[in-house]
């Protein structure tokens, strides 16, 4: 299956460097490119996008009010929001993945990171970005603060409703661990992780991975741990 691809940045030299890497690759297809938020959210619908690769700073709508628009769309359920970023806007990447992001890396990122990021958001199966991200998420999780239109105190109120096990496998998730690494931990198979991921992503209104991480540090579930 070919992953739709949507480009959302205001610069237009870096939105066609983009769709040369993008439309390199078998398996995947740049589907429209958008300058703005606004724009971005009608096209994720009309071309039916798998993922947007959204910028923060963008005239009018910015990527971050476009990101809320298609995370609050049951339409748009299935669309991933990859943000691409610089080091000096990390704020606001904290406050998209609260706002329904799957994750972020940075503009300076290798290719095959993009591509990799683009494939693993498409499938659902991980947090997004390279592994040292996870740190960066944890740490700004914990010091950036959470504004009132962030918190959302029914998620917290529903961790209640997940099983030992899933809870368990929640603590996993939010260690940035894959479902064959979490099965191996916990001595169970594949499948059985995937089902437990899938249940707690249910009960908590999460749309992927991504969220349930946010849900277990914003909650804490589980407890940021300094570098």
């Amino acid at each position: 299956m070919t992953i739709r691809v949507l480009l959302a940045d205001d610069q237009a030299l870096l939105r066609s460097a983009f769709r040369v890497l993008v439309d390199s690759e078998p398996d995947m297809e740049v589907v429209g490119e958008a300058s703005d938020g606004a724009e971005a959210v009608r096209l994720a619908g009309e071309e039916r996008a798998d993922v947007v690769l959204m910028d923060i700073r963008m005239p009018g709508t910015d990527g971050l009010a476009a990101t809320r628009m298609i995370s609050a769309d049951p339409s748009l359920a299935h669309v991933r929001v990859v943000i691409l970023t610089t080091f000096e806007v990390d704020d606001y990447v904290v406050r998209s993945l609260r706002a329904g992001a799957s994750g972020f890396l940075g503009k300076g990122s290798e290719p095959e990171e993009l591509l990799s990021a683009i494939r693993v958001a498409a499938g659902g199966e991980a947090l997004l970005s390279p592994a040292a991200t996870k740190g960066l998420i944890a740490r700004f999780l914990a010091q950036g603060g959470t504004s009132d239109e962030d918190q959302d105190p029914a998620r917290a109120e529903r961790l209640g409703s997940l099983t030992v096990r899933e809870r368990e496998v929640l603590v996993q998730v939010a260690g940035g661990h894959s479902n064959d690494e979490i099965a191996e931990r916990l001595e169970v198979s594949p499948l059985t992780v995937k089902t437990h991921v899938n249940r707690a992503m249910g009960k908590l209104g999460a749309r992927d991975r991504a969220q349930l991480v946010v849900v277990a540090y914003e909650s804490g579930l589980v407890r940021p741990r300094a570098e």
